[in-house]
């Protein structure tokens, strides 16, 4: 697969948006002035971290399989991590935590098309050796802080790209999640509640009992919070 390096661009997604050859490739910038997590949030993205996206182009890949998606690009986080010594965690549906703290965040943005998803951009910013800001210590970690070693980002990058385009299933997700039949917090727009995690259904779906009653609830409706 092509691979683009970038000393610094705003988004490494954003980059691959307006990329103009065809077919599957991947950017990587040394750092990000305007990195993206998920509903909007910023991502700090300075040196010393793994900025990285890769697009493909899909044929009659239906938009109701896009959590194959998510499965594959945490999954190959995780075993990149795992292999430089740390032990990762997936707190669904996107991020990878080591420790407790966030090690790793990934944005996807789908194109539809008649119910198909025909491009997919997968966009990974994982911690290495940066130095985190101050307000985000309590709640983050690096791959450094976890292993103890000074890994080249280069070194990181090189297993991860491996890792992507490999294919994963959704046991292989699971066997990431240490958390299921303890209580968590869900965040809805206009409330909170406890639950109790149980599974995650073929769709992406988190499965908890709220209330004594059994129910899913998909990501874009709810966060999770331990």
């Amino acid at each position: 697969m092509k691979v683009i390096r970038l000393e610094s661009v705003d988004s490494t997604n954003n980059f691959l948006k307006t990329y103009a050859s065809g077919g599957d490739v991947i950017a990587v910038a040394g750092t990000q002035t305007g990195g993206r997590g998920t509903k909007g949030r910023s991502f700090v993205s300075d040196a010393g971290g793994l900025y990285i996206s890769m697009r493909r182009e899909y044929e009659n890949f239906p938009a109701s399989k896009a959590f194959e998606i998510m499965i594959n690009s945490c999954v190959a986080v995780c075993k990149t991590v795992a292999f430089f010594g740390a032990k990762p965690v997936i707190r669904w549906s996107n991020d990878v935590l080591c420790g407790g703290k966030k090690i790793c965040g990934t944005l996807i943005e789908n194109t539809l098309s008649n119910g198909n998803i025909c491009r997919s951009i997968v966009g990974i910013g994982l911690n290495v050796t940066n130095v985190l800001p101050e307000e985000l210590q309590p709640i983050a970690t690096t791959l450094y802080k976890e292993t103890g070693k000074q890994i080249p980002v280069a070194e990181v990058e090189e297993v991860l790209i491996q890792n992507l385009q490999k294919s994963y299933t959704i046991q292989d997700y699971k066997g990431y999640i240490n958390w299921f039949g303890q209580d968590v917090v869900l965040k809805f727009s206009d409330r909170e509640a406890r639950a109790a995690a149980v599974d995650i259904d073929k769709t992406g779906r988190l499965v908890c009992i709220i209330d004594g009653e059994k129910t899913a609830v998909s990501s874009a409706e709810v966060s999770l919070r331990f």
